[in-house]
């Protein structure tokens, strides 16, 4: 027999007896149909068909039963083939069947070891199946239980070096709570010293800021001698001094074109628009020549909530905040020490001025309220409520007797700080105005509105004289340059423009956004423009060259800037309630 092909299918030699097939030798056996009856009538083809489905039903039930039937047992021949294949046995193999068959040929084989394997040895062979993959499995989980074991121990190791830490860790905890309560005993005990100290900090801070106000009221007073002195003189010449006063009296209300309506009211002075700046060269900003630029070095916690406005002290280093927390105070420059507090508005105060004298400031509220303080009576002496919703803006004329305002009402006044009433009312613009300035030494004003318009204005009249457009967004405030010839303005898109006054045109764009620019100021040579950014930056803006340099930022928005009167150092208000020093 050829065994080549056992390595791919096994074959196994079987006795078998092959009949010979010829049709020649065949006989057939005929078919009579005897066997059918006279009285049988043809099925139909219903009755045929329902046969039909029996005969397969009845076959289905056979086949089914023979399913169930116990398979036959393996015989040893089988057994031990199968065996030989499954252990890849191969010589062995062929050597067990070439002695098999010629064993079984000669009769040697007896009935019992021709029939089938005890079930024990195929019980065996499974079992020991068995066994070798439980054997395998055993191996596995103890190699998985040692690395168990070993992570186990590792994680005890850690467990006790944090518990160990931990324990540190309270222990140090208790040594600090311990050390703080005996400071905070301490601190106690030097508490009241310290408000002793501090209030007396403050009342030598006040008397030296009324003495510095007696002095220059002193001062004053020796200058108005003076000038009496100089009347005096030309009465003596022949021309006495109530001649002079009516002449000029009269004279100015040709020239302003008032007629008093009454008796306390004051005149505005001559508009001759000359303004003592204008001659000046201008220079470069210092600190822009200066390697570095603009450095912080001051932070001062100014208020309690956002600081909103300021104003510079016309003669002094003195800055005057106002505050969301509906305080005001004055701060000595650069050192940042206060020297006055005031209240009195029910609401946030937005803005503030200094009158040219130093010695009155009026702030501005949501209170709809204006009030001028006096700082020699250390009061709130005037309080003006025209205004009818909150109040943005204030400016002071530069011959000290009238104040500009501004409000969301859409409506601008000028109060009389003599006759203490509001000598006209500017209204032009359609929506809130943010921002109100007299132009320095004359009667014009100039106001920005949300409705994206800046106008120009007569005081003495109370006209609009010019309407300037540009802006697209919401104008949030407007100011003049020191020589009183430009314009700078700012809107809620972060755009500045500068306008130039005598052609009435824009000469510059610069768009800061898209975050809002709340305020801009001009240093004093007129060479850079600050700006307060709602991005918590404060950026200056060199005018000759375009270049933009941000300043470190704030934690909040900025609300507010202003330079010096030198130009030595600039100040930025924020509403995280700081104001921060610039040299």
């Amino acid at each position: 027999m050829d065994n080549s092909h056992i390595k791919e299918d096994l074959f196994f030699l079987e006795d078998a007896s092959i009949e010979p097939d010829s049709d020649d030798d065949f006989k057939y056996e005929e078919v009579t149909t005897d066997y059918v009856s006279d009285n049988e009538v043809d099925e139909d083809f219903e009755t045929a068909f329902r046969t039909s489905n029996k005969k397969e039903t009845t076959s289905s039930e056979e086949l089914h039963n023979e399913d169930n039937v116990d398979p036959k047992a393996e015989v040893v021949e089988d057994f031990i083939q199968n065996f030989l294949a499954r252990m890849d046995m191969k010589r062995t193999f062929d050597c067990f069947q070439t002695e098999w068959e010629e064993i079984k040929k000669k009769g040697l084989l007896k009935q019992n070891d021709l029939n089938g394997v005890a079930d024990c040895y195929i019980r065996n062979q499974q079992l020991h199946d068995e066994i070798s993959s439980l054997k395998k499995d055993l191996k596995r989980f103890q190699d998985a239980a040692q690395r168990a074991k070993d992570t186990h121990l590792k994680l005890r190791r850690e467990r006790d070096h944090h518990r160990m830490h931990h324990k540190r860790v309270i222990q140090e905890k208790d040594q600090l709570i311990t050390d703080i309560k005996r400071l905070r005993q301490h601190y106690q005990l030097y508490e009241p010293t310290l408000k002793a100290l501090r209030y007396k900090y403050e009342a030598a801070m006040k008397e030296k800021m009324l003495t510095k106000l007696e002095r220059d009221r002193a001062v004053a007073q020796i200058e108005g001698l003076q000038s009496v002195q100089l009347v005096s003189f030309e009465c003596a010449k022949g021309k006495s001094s109530e001649n002079i006063l009516s002449s000029e009296k009269s004279s100015d209300g040709e020239k302003a074109g008032i007629s008093q309506k009454n008796a306390k009211d004051s005149e505005f002075p001559p508009d001759k628009g000359v303004n003592p700046f204008l001659s000046k060269q201008r220079i470069p900003c210092v600190h822009l020549t200066r390697s570095g630029g603009y450095r912080l070095t001051n932070t001062i916690e100014a208020h309690s909530l956002a600081v909103s406005g300021f104003a510079l002290h016309p003669k002094k280093q003195i800055l005057a905040t106002v505050s969301d927390d509906r305080t005001w105070k004055l701060w000595s420059l650069p050192e940042g020490d206060v020297v006055m507090t005031g209240e009195g508005h029910t609401d946030w105060l937005s803005d503030c001025d200094f009158n040219p004298l130093g010695t009155k400031l009026v702030t501005t509220s949501g209170d709809t309220t204006v009030k001028i303080w006096d700082f020699a009576e250390e009061r709130c002496v005037v309080s003006f409520d025209g205004h009818t919703h909150p109040v943005w803006g204030c400016s002071w004329h530069s011959g000290g007797d009238f104040v500009a305002t501004c409000a969301m009402d859409g409506t601008s006044k000028i109060w009389d700080l003599n006759s203490l009433r509001c000598r006209s009312s500017l209204r032009g613009h359609t929506d809130s105005v943010n921002s109100i300035e007299f132009l320095p030494f004359s009667n014009t004003l100039c106001t920005c509105s949300a409705d994206k318009t800046i106008a120009i204005w007569d005081a003495r009249t109370g006209l609009s004289a010019q309407t300037l457009h540009g802006h697209v967004h919401s104008i949030n405030h407007v100011t003049f340059n020191t020589q009183g010839d430009s314009l700078a303005s700012c809107d809620a898109y972060g755009v500045v423009k500068l306008w130039d006054i005598r052609n009435s045109s824009v000469s510059t764009t610069i768009d800061m956004g898209p975050h809002p620019v709340n305020r801009v100021a001009f240093d004093p040579g007129s060479s850079v423009v600050a700006a307060a950014s709602n991005d918590g930056v404060a950026k200056i803006y060199e005018i000759s060259t375009g270049h933009i340099t941000p300043l470190s930022p704030h934690d909040d928005a900025v609300q507010t800037v202003l330079f010096d009167r030198n130009g030595e150092y600039m100040v930025s208000g924020s509403s995280d309630s700081t104001v921060k020093v610039w040299s």
